[in-house]
């Protein structure tokens, strides 16, 4: 079985962690007066304090899910795509999103493509219940080949109900959220499978071509802040880029997932095609869990409540680690 398949696809998640250390070692200054930061960068936004209240800023694009658009001539959803990963990673900190503004880098200008992003970024916003402040749109023939689609959230909240995860403590439930499949991330390996064994018209199982299912919307986990108002949440992770891997942020903990949730059929297509390991699956993507909240056994009704679809799927431990139905995946 495949435990590079991800790295062959193009993406070194072990570089691009090591190159992100080197960015951040670099990045000492720190106002100091009352809008200095009041986080360290790592975690999943940075904020500053704002009177009794912080700011937060998220900054994601959509990656090369943005290629499967362009295979499919089909860009109306990608905008909801591009708010879900960054309201998802404010979400995690309850921390709530008021304002976006998106980037869009193209090597040529289509009235038609630029249509299809304004109507998924206007759905994202209603999702998200924020306003689209404005944005920036640059041509660049020559450094750019395609289109991307990038953007930043503002957010906000009081600072006493932010969550950081310092809470967290052995014994709390981890309660997962499905993912609604693959979100975007991975999808530099999803489509390697995809171009190299087959093509965006074979259908899975269940119906659904490969194509629209690579590019069904990333969810947007709004309510979770119905529930953190509710519930004494500890801790929440946003499952991306590096799959379960994303746990590591919350801290040296040990998370034990033995009851994990079942993984969409794309996943089980994508690792008996390639022939990937669970490890390889499990550091690149979602595996159908979207969202993680971790908290004291008698907030899980609460999040069932807002999220019938959510369930136990592990708690935590004190040794450090990521494992999987008993078995030490990191």
């Amino acid at each position: 079985m495949k435990q590079d398949a991800y790295r062959e696809a193009g993406v070194d998640i072990d570089l691009e962690a090591a190159a992100v250390k080197s960015l951040i070692s670099e990045l000492t200054f720190r106002r100091t007066d009352k809008y200095g930061m009041a986080s360290e960068i790592g975690h999943f936004a940075g904020f500053i304090p704002f009177g009794r209240h912080v700011l937060a800023m998220a900054v994601d694009g959509v990656g090369t899910k943005m290629l499967v658009a362009d295979a499919l001539k089909d860009w109306s959803t990608v905008g909801i795509d591009c708010i879900a990963m960054n309201v998802n990673d404010l979400y995690v900190m309850n921390l709530e999103p008021v304002a976006f503004v998106d980037y869009i880098a193209t090597s040529k200008l289509s009235h038609e493509q630029m249509r299809q992003i304004g109507k998924g970024l206007n759905e994202g916003a209603r999702l998200a219940n924020l306003s689209i402040l404005g944005g920036e749109t640059a041509t660049l023939k020559g450094l750019v080949t395609g289109l991307d689609l990038a953007g930043a959230c503002l957010g906000i909240q009081e600072k006493e109900k932010v969550i950081t995860g310092s809470e967290i403590t052995p014994g709390d439930c981890m309660v997962g959220i499905p993912s609604s499949g693959i979100h975007s991330n991975g999808l530099t390996l999803a489509r390697h499978m995809v171009e190299e064994y087959a093509s965006y018209n074979e259908s899975l199982p269940s119906g659904t071509t490969l194509g629209e299912e690579l590019l069904r919307p990333t969810r947007i986990y709004a309510d979770i802040l119905q529930v953190c108002t509710e519930a004494k949440v500890h801790g929440m992770c946003h499952i991306t880029g590096g799959g379960l891997l994303n746990l590591n942020r919350l801290g040296e903990f040990g998370f034990s997932l033995d009851f994990p949730l079942p993984p969409q059929e794309i996943y089980s297509w994508i690792a008996k095609t390639g022939r990937i390991s669970d490890s390889e699956m499990y550091r690149t993507f979602n595996m159908g869990m979207g969202y993680v909240v971790i908290l004291p056994e008698e907030g899980v009704k609460t999040v069932q409540k807002y999220f019938p679809d959510a369930k136990v799927t592990g708690h935590i431990t004190d040794t450090p680690g990521i494992s999987l139905n008993g078995k030490k995946l990191f």
